[in-house]
């Protein structure tokens, strides 16, 4: 019988030559991808920042501003708090944040792939998005040099600057990099400027349980900080805390003490009422020492508890119009300054701008007749008067007739100084002014004898300083040094012999005359306190401006009432009412 042959194929040997083809294909296109893979590397690496320029960013040089005992009252340009570090700051500052944010920080590389492989299994488990890989030197990186865009380039970008971080700083370093440079509240960077906005000090005195509350805010500033959301930064300091104690850093004991000392943190004071304040005293900066490109203490002259009350206390008075107070000492340092009811409202400064004093001029126009012999008891005539088309009436229309040159000031009428003027000239009226240091502003017409010469609340201030001051020259100041952050002087005052302006017997006489102006009978009476030694009242036409200006033995102070855009205001309100009462709360406080 014929043998049938098998159907059962015999397997094809696979040819060398195919094995050899699909080998190089793969090669090519392992190749293939690399060049495509370190091309796309080095095509990020060119467009990445400078490093070393970002390092050593420059930004605007920060202004500190120190009150009259050297402390801090606000600050200018400061986006970073005082640098700190690994060295400077209690151990538990940044033990709280390597034991929440990365525990092994001191024992992986740039990237901890443990951490991640960790991260990566808990959020398939759980899934969603629960743990994150990113170390400190990823965040770093991240903080410094890279914007918050989530693009595959940022991200090799951020492993290209981890690797870079490493290479260059010790862990230390990387560590205080990242602490001085974090974002954690209101745009300032920092765990400095954190512990100084959350708790009012610097980060190098922060307990263990603060040190918990602003590592808190690493994992979200917003959603963790102790200001909005007191309940959950409490709940993850908590959870910080026992990471401290099973990593080693704190005690049992220590945990439950900082636990228990938790609390929502409590809102840096509201600087306002200082705005007025330091915004002229910037203005003194750049005129002492022009442009500045490092940091600096500026040491004031202000004395914050009469800032405070002045500034608290112009509001209960002026109702919807505005008001404005300085307060300097007899020999021209500047204690207190609040230019409006509400710098949130209006920033416009109204100590330093012009408006018309009304009467509170008048004490330049009596100075002259003083100094050419005339006495608090010489008589004048109070009676209609004028000097071609210029007819000023007094107040209400009633006049006097003969009365002490005492008497015509307290009441403030009108023809007195007018007559005095033509008497005397006005040239020597207006010498008097430049004298005393306003001169220039003023307009060569009678009408400026009664206060129509538009000045500042500063300027007229500053007349009456040089009264009080023995008659002897006034400069306002607001600084009396300035330091960089060592404590290196950059400027000192230096103030210059003072100038005689007025004769011993023109001060006594005028002093006298701004002291009746509080007793009975005279326009300054709501003024009148005990320690009050003379003053003045002002009111311009219509009652578009009032003012009173009054001095203690050891301040003189100027009060402006009116409305910004020069309408009138009430019909009752006069130098001697409004302004007069604010002088008085003032006094009294």
């Amino acid at each position: 019988m014929p043998k049938h042959r098998s159907t059962k194929k015999t397997p094809e040997k696979t040819s060398p030559s195919l094995i050899r083809t699909s080998l190089i294909w793969g090669l090519n296109l392992f190749l293939l991808a690399s060049v495509f893979i370190f091309s796309y590397i080095a095509f990020i690496y060119l467009r990445m920042p400078s490093l070393d320029a970002i390092l050593h960013e420059t930004r605007p040089a920060s202004v500190i501003f120190l009150d009259s005992t050297g402390n801090e009252i606000r600050s200018a340009n400061r986006i970073m708090g005082t640098p700190v570090s690994v060295e400077t700051l209690p151990p538990h500052v940044w033990q709280a944040i390597i034991a929440i944010e990365d525990k092994r920080f001191f024992k992986h590389g740039p990237i901890d792939i443990r951490g991640i492989s960790r991260a990566f299994f808990s959020n398939i488990t759980k899934g969603r998005i629960a743990a994150g890989g990113s170390t400190i030197t990823q965040q770093t990186a991240k903080n410094i040099f890279l914007s918050r865009e989530k693009k595959i380039s940022r991200k090799v970008q951020e492993l290209i600057l981890s690797y870079w971080l490493e290479n260059r700083f010790t862990k230390n370093q990387i560590l205080d990099l990242y602490m001085n440079r974090v974002s954690l509240v209101g745009g300032l960077r920092g765990i400095d400027a954190a512990s100084r906005t959350m708790f009012q000090k610097p980060a190098t005195e922060l307990t263990v349980g603060q040190a918990a509350q602003i590592a808190a805010m690493l994992k979200a500033p917003t959603t963790y900080s102790p200001l909005r959301n007191p309940e959950k930064n409490i709940a993850r300091a908590r959870i910080i805390l026992q990471e401290m104690v099973r990593q080693g850093y704190i005690t049992l004991n220590t945990a439950r003490i900082a636990a228990q000392s938790l609390s929502p943190a409590t809102p840096t004071a509201d600087t306002n009422m200082y705005r007025y304040w330091t915004d002229f005293v910037m203005d003194e900066l750049k005129s002492r020492i022009g442009t500045f490109e490092s940091d600096m203490y500026v040491h004031t002259t202000l004395d914050t508890n009469l800032q405070d009350h002045i500034a608290t206390t112009i509001p209960d008075y002026v109702g919807k119009s505005q008001g404005a107070v300085i307060a300097m000492t007899p020999d021209g340092a500047l204690r207190a300054m609040s230019g409006g009811t509400d710098y949130q409202l209006s920033q416009f400064n109204r100590v330093t701008a012009p408006r018309q004093p009304g009467s509170a001029f008048k004490p330049v126009v009596y100075l002259v007749a003083l100094e050419n012999g005339m006495t608090p008891d010489s008589y004048v005539n109070d009676s209609p008067f004028a000097i071609g088309d210029y007819n000023p009436k007094n107040y209400n229309e009633h006049y006097y007739g003969d009365i002490t040159l005492a008497t015509a000031f307290a009441k403030s009428v009108n023809s007195v100084p007018i007559k005095l003027t033509e008497m005397y000239g006005i040239d020597s009226v207006l010498n008097m002014a430049g004298r005393l240091g306003v001169g220039t502003k003023l307009r060569r017409e009678y009408s400026t004898v009664l206060g129509a010469s538009e000045m500042s609340l500063l300027d007229l201030t500053n007349i009456y300083a040089v009264i009080w001051n023995n008659g002897e020259s006034v400069h306002p100041y607001s600084i009396t040094k300035i330091t960089d952050m060592s404590g290196n002087i950059i400027y000192k005052r230096n103030p210059s012999e003072p100038i005689v302006i007025l004769q011993p017997e023109t001060v006594k006489n005028m002093q006298i005359l701004l002291s009746d102006v509080l007793k009975t009978g005279g326009t300054g009476g709501r003024a009148r306190t005990t320690g009050v030694l003379g003053g003045k009242t002002g009111t311009s036409n219509e009652n578009r401006d009032a003012w009173f200006i009054g001095a203690t033995p050891d301040l003189v102070i100027g009060v402006w009432v009116g409305n910004d855009d020069f309408t009138p205001m009430d019909s009752k309100i006069t130098g001697g009412t409004i302004p007069a009462e604010i002088f008085k709360s003032i006094i009294q406080n």
